[in-house]
Order: C-alpha cells, then sequence, then structure tokens
C-alpha cells in the first residue's frame, strides 16, 4: 500500500511522519531503533524501501493483521469483486483470493512496484483471481468493485470521496488509518493508531418527498427525507398530520424508520431502493401490508 502526499517539499518531514505512523513511534529513540534496523522488502529482482518517495507519494507497506482486519470488516465473500487502489506490492488483493476466495484487481502507479505485486501474485498462486493494474487511480474505472481499499492520505481521500459515493448503493469501503472528512464512517477498527481503519457502506441517494402508496387503509402518505451521506432524518404525513420519523436508518439502499399509526400503535416501515422507487413493508416484527413509493 501507498501513502500519498502532494509536495513532497519536505523529505525529513516526511520520512518521520512514516516512522510514526508505519511503527507506531512514541519517541525519537524509538524511532532511531527502526532506522537502525531495517525491515526489507520485495524480491530479488526489486527491493522497495520504507519510505520511499515517489510522484507524490511515499511508500508504507500494510501490515499482514491490517489487511485481514479491513477484508473481514468488508465480509468479503467469494461472491465479491475488490479492488484496492494504491495496491504497491499487492499485499490486499493477494489475501482477498487466498483467504476469502474473492476476485481482486490492484491499480498501482509504480511501474517497479506494479511488476513485484504480479510476481507476488503467481507465487501466492492466485493469478486466477486477482489482477494487478499499472495505472492512475484517477483514471482508471473501479466502478464495479463490489470493495473497495485504500490506503492514502485525506487530500487524495477527499478527492476520490465523490467517486466513491457515486458508487452502486451497498459497495463496502475500507481505507487504512485516515477518514473521509465530514463522511463519518460506519465502523472505526482498529484498538489503536497504528492499526486504525475505517469502514463505509455507500448509501443510496433518497433524499426529497416521496409519495408512500398503501398504507393504513389504502391512504397515501408522504414522507419528507433530509440526507447527509448515510445520516436521514425528516417527517411524514399521514391523515394529514406531520410527525418526526424515528430512528431513521440507511444501509446502502435498504430504508428503515419508525412512525406512529393512527391508533398511536409504533410501526417500522422497511423499504429498498431499486435507483428510481422503493418498495417494502409496514412492520410489527413481521411484514403487516406491502408499499411503495415513488419521489416527487
Amino acid at each position: 500500500m501507498r501513502f500519498t502526499l502532494p509536495g513532497l517539499k519536505n523529505i525529513s518531514v516526511v520520512l518521520s511522519a512514516v516512522l510514526l505512523l508505519g511503527f507506531g513511534c512514541l519517541n525519537p529513540l524509538s524511532a532511531a531503533a527502526q532506522i537502525a534496523k531495517p525491515r526489507t522488502f520485495g524480491d530479488a529482482a526489486y527491493q522497495p524501501k520504507m519510505g520511499q518517495v515517489g510522484k507524490d507519494v511515499i511508500w508504507v507497506p500494510t501490515s499482514d493483521a491490517v489487511a485481514a482486519m479491513m477484508l473481514q470488516a468488508a465480509a468479503v465473500t467469494p461472491d465479491d469483486l475488490v479492488y484496492d487502489l494504491g495496491a504497491g506490492d499487492g499485499k490486499i488483493s493477494i489475501a482477498a483470493a487466498r483467504d476469502f476466495g474473492a476476485r481482486s484487481v490492484g491499480i498501482e502507479y509504480n511501474p517497479e512496484l506494479t511488476e513485484l505485486a504480479r510476481r507476488n501474485i503467481e507465487r501466492a498462486g492466485v493469478a486466477d483471481k486477482v489482477r494487478m493494474i499499472h495505472g492512475d487511480i484517477f483514471k482508471e474505472n473501479f466502478s464495479e468493485a463490489s470493495v473497495v481499499t485504500l490506503y492514502l492520505l485525506p487530500d487524495l481521500n477527499l478527492q476520490l470521496r465523490p467517486t466513491l459515493l457515486k458508487m452502486k448503493p451497498g459497495t463496502r469501503i475500507v481505507a487504512n488509518s485516515i477518514n473521509m472528512g465530514d463522511w463519518e464512517p460506519d465502523r472505526v477498527l482498529g484498538s489503536d493508531e497504528q492499526d486504525r481503519a475505517y469502514f463505509w457502506v455507500v448509501p443510496a441517494y433518497v433524499a426529497g418527498t416521496w409519495n408512500i402508496k398503501g398504507m393504513e387503509a389504502s391512504r397515501d402518505a408522504t414522507v419528507e427525507i433530509v440526507q447527509h451521506y448515510q445520516k436521514v432524518g425528516g417527517t411524514l404525513t399521514l391523515y394529514g398530520k406531520k410527525q418526526t420519523i424515528l430512528g431513521a436508518k440507511l444501509v446502502g439502499n435498504h430504508l428503515s424508520f419508525s412512525f406512529l399509526d393512527h391508533s398511536d400503535q409504533l410501526r417500522v416501515l422497511d423499504m429498498t431502493f431499486d435507483g428510481r422507487s422503493m418498495s417494502g413493508h409496514v412492520m410489527e416484527n413481521l411484514p403487516l401490508y406491502p408499499v411503495t413509493a415513488n419521489r416527487n
């Protein structure tokens, strides 16, 4: 995996940051100890160096434990297609195939790292499931992914965020070490900063006014939804009365919230968004009756 940085004008500061992030060093003495005993990466043909400088990047490998944690958080299965952005030596792409049975694709800008990753893929015996692309993550198309992993710094995460949010609702995103600004993660992974990662599910865009058909006694209702990424809220108008929806939750293309019916009984409206409309049921433990919704 790669850390990506703009400029890299002060290499000494950058390399210090790499050591702090990569090894969790708490003081200069422990950092110096790591420098004194450098780890070896790569193979006989190419050995990348921890903190090596590339085109606006420095290279920091993801640990085996963090790679496993990220893929487990995304609940990767053999049905998934995992894209790793800034794939480095191919570690996550290989682990997705070897340990979870998924198909995977890595995108790496550095040609030597790309070739190293391809050799690692062959050595791991997963060449039938893993493909490594030498390319630019901002130019390659990864829209078919069901899982995206990445290890970039804040400016790159923020540049990628609009693209990630346009992906199919339900796509799982896992970022090593760095978040997505004001797009709050669904889960924070890891017990400390050294093994921190962030997990999101791409939400459907459901904001707006929806007409719901099939409510109580075949009455229609209107729900007005406001949305900030996966956070949703709003009001429901039923029997001419407006009420605040309760416990609204949006996970991928699945929306649910609670409301009070005509007898002040708490019910749950549970719906799935198909890209244009929503359908589902009003629930009380079990489905009571079906409903559909269309956006104005």
